[in-house]
């Protein structure tokens, strides 16, 4: 059963004061048995801090502090050793603005292990399956994001529908497997190399819908150019494929 699993939350912040109370008590109430592993990159604006006095008296919280802004990739990256280290046995991603609904947790805890079939190594919450939908973007941030992930399909052979959403559940055995040394991803393109990565080792993969809601509060963290870094590795990872088949 998923309830006896030892489940962890990561949660990358920059500047999440706002958002951050709220969001880990909601997560505690429809996933009370997770630990949550907050991986700040010193807010100025005392994210880290509030969570070290939080962790004080609360045991399932966990901060990782770093020096300063290093990469959404490189947080999760860290978060993914985290969870492979300490033994965990399901690792859930999401972002700490509430654009990711904590009610959506046990829907992807329960895709890893389905009723019938084959258990599950990645359950992604997906924008773009039936069932999911987008709410507050405006025009060109549906158009980075809809190019980015048919950009993803297209290079890297990938069978999934959302490739670029940090909405996701992973099976930490089959992370585990994994080069972490050679990931090259330290900004957004991290979502597709990781499972770009995962997809050469076999791994299933299952997409399930999500309700995605702009942030109400705080500021975004991705802009054009960091689409074009993006694009620019994801080709480098297509390029590096078609050699090796060669």
């Amino acid at each position: 059963m998923v309830s006896l699993r030892r489940i962890l939350v990561a949660l990358a912040t920059y500047n999440e004061m706002e958002n951050l109370p709220s969001l880990l008590e909601e997560i505690w109430r429809v996933c009370p048995q997770a630990d949550v592993l907050v991986v700040d990159d010193n807010s100025p604006d005392g994210t880290g801090r509030w969570c070290e006095a939080k962790a004080a008296h609360e045991p399932r919280l966990k901060v990782t502090h770093r020096p300063g802004k290093l990469g959404i990739g490189t947080a999760h990256l860290q978060a993914i050793r985290y969870a492979v280290e300490a033994g965990y046995d399901l690792l859930v991603t999401m972002d700490a603005d509430w654009s990711h609904r904590p009610h959506h947790v046990p829907d992807l805890l329960s895709a890893m292990d389905p009723v019938t079939g084959t258990p599950v190594d990645v359950a992604i919450g997906s924008r773009y399956v039936r069932g999911g939908m987008i709410e507050g973007w405006p025009w060109f941030r549906r158009l980075m994001s809809w190019a980015i992930n048919l950009y993803a399909r297209w290079l890297l052979w990938l069978p999934v529908r959302d490739c670029s959403g940090a909405f996701r559940c992973y099976r930490v055995k089959t992370l585990a497997q994994l080069p972490l040394e050679e990931v090259r991803s330290q900004g957004f393109s991290f979502f597709e190399e990781i499972l770009w990565r995962l997809r050469r080792r076999g791994a299933r993969i299952v997409e399930v819908p999500i309700r995605f809601v702009e942030r109400a509060a705080g500021h975004s963290k991705i802009n054009w150019r960091e689409g074009f870094e993006a694009a620019w590795l994801l080709l480098r990872l297509a390029l590096t494929s078609s050699r090796r088949r060669r």
